[in-house]
């Protein structure tokens, strides 16, 4: 080969590859194409998040076992972007004992539904729980603990007879 059909193989060559390149980098419309995280790195991001909610979730309640005490009337725990939101079975007259805990960041507001079964309430999301004596004035009684805005973690949740 001389050096003239050599040159001419080489920009053969370069040409054909940006053209491929070119043509791989754009959709069928001629935009750039669009990159998509693969089913397999959607779904380990899921269950990196699902081990994580258990993580929390799991120190949310082992919080909340530590001051357990009475009887124990109604409990769980959610993601702090579905909040808490129960209307639970109490006796009209009694008193109780809510505890909750979140765990992540930001802070939660604990409110209750009629007003006169317990004050409202800032839960910081720093593991500490937040314990509130509540009355079942007027039924049904319903309970609204919401994250706000910015806030992520879980909500662990637990009442007691008195």
């Amino acid at each position: 080969m001389t050096d003239l059909s050599l040159r001419a193989w080489s920009t053969g060559c370069a040409v054909a590859a940006s053209a491929l390149f070119l043509a791989s980098c754009t959709s069928g419309s001629g935009e750039p194409a669009k990159t998509t995280s693969s089913p397999h790195a959607a779904s380990a991001s899921r269950t990196a998040t699902k081990a994580q909610e258990k993580k929390l979730t799991d120190q949310a309640q082992a919080a909340l076992a530590a001051v357990h005490s009475g009887k124990m009337v109604e409990a769980g725990a959610e993601r702090m972007t579905d909040g808490i939101h129960t209307e639970p079975t109490l006796s009209q007259g009694k008193t109780y004992k809510l505890n909750l805990v979140c765990i992540g960041s930001g802070n939660a507001r604990l409110t209750f539904t009629p007003a006169s079964t317990g004050p409202k309430a800032d839960v910081p999301c720093d593991q500490s729980v937040v314990q509130r004596r509540i009355t079942a004035h007027k039924m049904p009684v319903r309970i609204d603990v919401d994250g706000v805005k910015g806030s992520t973690g879980v909500i662990a949740w637990q009442i007691d007879t008195v």
